[in-house]
C-alpha cells in the first residue's frame, strides 16, 4: 500500500466502500436463503438462533475479507475499478441463488455448482476463477451447514460431499474450459466435469446401493444433469454479463470480428481501403500476439477496429482515395490535424458504440505521439520551418503490449505495401527500422514490452509480410476465346 499513489489510494478507499456494500447484500441473500423455510419468521429465527446467526455473519465477513486482501495484493488494478467488484458479487449472488433453487425444488445433486466457475473464468481470468471458486464453494458450504436440507441420513457426510462437489467440479471446469474458443466447446466441458463429480457422489452414496438403489441411481443421474446444466446456464448468462459490465470474452471477441458487426459493415462500405488495411493488420497482430504469448483474439479484434476513426472523413485518407486528393487543396497544418484526429474520433466512436474500453484505448494509442512525416516534410518545403509538435499525433503512447503490437503492425503493413521489392531481406530491414524508430521516440516507455519480445515480433512480422505481400510471377498476356484457342493480347505483342 505504501507504494501506491494518492489517487490510487483514494480509489481503493471508494472501492472498499463498494465492497462493504456488496458484502452486506451478499450476507442478506445468504440470510434469506437460510430463513426462507422457517415459517416462524426471520425475527424469531434470529432470537432463537442468535449464536448461529452471529457466527454466520463473522464467517461471511472473514470470507470476503480474504477476497478483498487477495485482490489488494494480487491485482490492485482490478480492485480500483468498482465495476469489477460489482461483477464478482453479482456472479456470486446469481450462482448461489440458482444453486439454492435447484437444490431446494429439484434435487440436492441437481445444483449446477460449476456455473460460477464457468462465469468467473470467462469474465475474469483463470487465476481469479480458481480462487473465487473456493469462495463460492465455501459460501455454499455455510448455507448447507445452516439449512440442513440435505435428504441423506448422515447429514455431515452430505454437507462435506456438497463442498467437495462444488470445489472439485468448479476447479475441473476452470481447467477444462481454459482454452475453449467456441460455445460448443463450453458445452462439451460441462459433459466432462460430470466424471469427477459423479465419482464423488457414487463414493459418498455407496452405502445406499443396497438399501435404496433408486435414490443412488437418481443421485448419479442428477449429478450428470447438473454438470451439463452448468455449461448451459453459463452460455445463457454470459451475454448478459458481457453487455451489462462491458466485458470481453472469447465469444464476444469473435462476434465483434464477424463481418456482420455494425462498425465493420460501415467500414467496408464507407472506407473500403481502410477496411482491407485493417484486415491485414489484424492478421499480422494475431500472428505477433501468438508469438509473444499475448491474447491473439484480443489483438485481432483491436486491429480490426484501430482505424474506425477514419469513418468521419474517409476520403481524407490515401487508401480510400481515387483520383482526387483533398490534401492538394489545403495547408499541411490542416492536413495534419485531419489525419491525427482519427485516433480520438475512433476512441469516441467505439465508446459511443459500447465496445469495450480496451479496444477503444488501442484505437487512441496506436499512433502514440509519432510525427506525421509526409505533411511535416511538406510544410518544411513550403515554408522552410515547422514545429514538429504541430505535425505529431497527440497520444497517449501505448499502455499495453496489444497496443504496441498494433502500432508496429500498422506501420509495417503500410511500409511493406509501399515497397516494390518485398524480399525477406528488404522486409526485415523495414520492420527493424520501424521498431527502432518507435523505440527511439519513446513509444514503448509506458508498456511492459521487452527487447526480446520486440525481436520475436520482428521475426514474426517478416515471415507474415513475406506471405501477405509475396512476389508473383508475371503472367503471359494470353486470352482464351470460346473455341479455347489462345490469343495474345496487344500488350504481349508489343513486348
Amino acid at each position: 500500500m505504501g507504494l501506491l499513489g494518492t489517487d490510487t489510494k483514494k480509489k481503493l478507499a471508494m472501492s472498499g466502500l463498494v465492497f462493504v456494500f456488496c458484502y452486506l447484500v451478499m450476507l442478506f441473500v445468504v440470510f434469506l436463503i437460510i430463513v426462507v423455510g422457517n415459517f416462524s419468521g426471520w425475527q424469531t429465527y434470529i432470537v432463537e438462533n442468535f449464536p448461529e446467526v452471529l457466527s454466520l455473519i463473522v464467517s461471511i465477513f472473514f470470507l470476503f475479507g480474504i477476497v478483498y486482501w487477495y485482490y489488494l495484493f494480487e491485482d490492485a488494478d482490478a480492485l480500483v475499478n468498482r465495476k469489477n467488484i460489482l461483477l464478482i458479487f453479482t456472479i456470486l449472488i446469481v450462482s448461489v441463488i440458482i444453486s439454492y433453487i435447484f437444490g431446494e425444488f429439484v434435487h440436492i445433486d441437481s445444483r449446477p455448482v460449476a456455473v460460477f466457475a464457468f462465469l468467473a473464468l470467462f469474465l475474469t481470468s483463470r487465476r481469479h476463477a480458481l480462487f473465487l471458486n473456493f469462495i463460492f464453494s465455501f459460501v455454499m458450504f455455510v448455507i448447507d451447514l445452516f439449512t440442513n436440507t440435505a435428504p441423506m441420513t448422515n447429514i455431515n457426510n452430505e454437507i462435506y460431499a456438497s463442498f467437495l462437489l462444488s470445489f472439485i467440479g468448479g476447479t475441473v471446469a476452470v481447467f477444462l474450459a481454459g482454452k475453449v474458443k467456441t460455445r460448443g466447446g463450453l458445452l462439451l466441458s460441462g459433459v466432462f466435469i460430470a466424471v469427477p463429480t459423479v465419482l464423488i457422489v457414487m463414493l459418498f452414496n455407496l452405502p445406499e446401493i443396497t438399501t435404496d438403489w433408486i435414490e443412488y441411481v437418481s443421485s448419479v443421474g442428477f449429478r450428470i444433469l447438473s454438470s451439463i446444466l452448468s455449461a448451459v446456464l453459463a452460455l445463457a448468462l454470459l451475454p448478459f454479463f458481457e453487455h451489462a459490465f462491458n466485458r470481453l470474452t472469447v465469444f464476444r471477441l469473435r462476434e465483434l470480428t464477424s463481418t456482420d458487426a455494425a462498425l465493420l459493415v460501415r467500414l467496408k462500405k464507407e472506407a473500403p481501403g481502410t477496411f482491407n488495411h485493417s484486415l491485414i493488420v489484424a492478421q499480422l497482430a494475431e500472428t505477433c500476439a501468438v508469438a509473444v504469448g499475448e491474447n491473439a483474439e484480443l489483438a485481432r479484434t483491436a486491429a480490426y477496429y484501430h482505424d474506425v476513426g477514419k469513418l468521419k472523413q474517409p476520403d481524407c485518407f490515401t487508401e480510400n482515395q481515387t483520383d482526387y486528393n483533398v490534401h492538394d487543396e489545403i495547408t499541411p497544418e490542416l492536413s495534419a490535424d485531419i489525419i491525427r484526429s482519427h485516433t480520438k474520433d475512433g476512441y469516441d466512436l467505439l465508446i459511443k458504440s459500447h465496445l469495450p474500453k480496451i479496444i477503444a484505448d488501442v484505437a487512441l494509442e496506436h499512433h502514440g505521439t509519432l510525427p506525421i512525416k509526409y505533411f511535416y516534410d511538406k510544410a518544411i518545403r513550403y515554408s522552410g520551418d515547422a514545429d514538429l509538435k504541430d505535425f505529431s499525433y497527440l497520444g497517449p503512447i501505448p499502455q499495453t503490449k496489444i497496443a504496441a503490437i498494433v502500432m508496429i503492425c500498422d506501420g509495417a503493413e503500410a511500409a511493406a505495401r509501399a515497397m516494390s521489392d518485398r524480399t525477406p531481406e528488404k522486409v526485415e530491414k523495414v520492420c527493424r527500422s520501424i521498431i527502432e524508430e518507435r523505440m527511439d521516440l519513446g513509444q514503448f516507455d509506458e508498456c511492459d514490452i521487452t527487447m526480446k519480445e520486440l525481436t520475436v515480433i520482428k521475426k514474426a512480422l517478416v515471415e507474415a509480410l513475406s506471405g501477405v505481400h509475396h512476389h508473383r510471377v508475371k503472367y503471359p498476356a494470353i486470352q482464351f476465346g470460346r473455341d479455347r484457342q489462345a490469343v495474345k493480347t496487344e500488350d504481349d505483342r508489343n513486348e
